[in-house]
């Protein structure tokens, strides 16, 4: 879905997995290792994408938002660059995301990382929904429809 935001909406798309796969490929082997990488990522990113949104340049960031402190990441860019935003919320069951899962293991794209089902309940326990609370522009996607 990001690269065809991107492409929609001629901007630039920022991937997550495959800059941490691009800067750190042979550090990260643990969900921890993620969290650790991913910290030291975000201050690089944050403004780099300040910079970007300052010349007026769309920008799609392909990075989680499962919890409302990474949403308020993204809150934190757009606020200070003063542009408008979308959050692009996929709801989709665990049955859903869990034959993605399979795919994308089986596929590894780049950037991806091998994903056991295991690890997969034991990240989306900590998932909450974007709420209305949040102040973010939603639009809600829903593949099972």
């Amino acid at each position: 879905m990001s690269k065809k935001l991107a492409s929609d909406h001629n901007a630039i798309l920022i991937s997550e997995d495959i800059w941490l796969s691009r800067l750190y490929p042979e550090e990260i082997s643990t969900f921890d290792d993620y969290l650790k990488y991913s910290s030291r990522l975000k201050p690089l990113v944050l403004q780099h994408v300040q910079n970007l949104l300052s010349h007026e340049i769309s920008v799609v960031l392909d990075f989680p938002g499962n919890v409302p402190s990474q949403r308020q990441w993204f809150r934190s860019i757009f606020e200070a660059a003063k542009v408008n935003h979308v959050l692009h919320y996929i709801v989709a069951s665990d049955s859903l995301c869990k034959e993605q899962l399979r795919k994308r293991n089986a596929e590894r794209p780049e950037g991806s990382m091998f994903m056991s089902e295991v690890e997969f309940d034991r990240i989306t326990s900590y998932f909450q929904p974007p709420i209305a609370d949040e102040g973010f522009n939603i639009i809600r996607h829903e593949p099972n429809k």
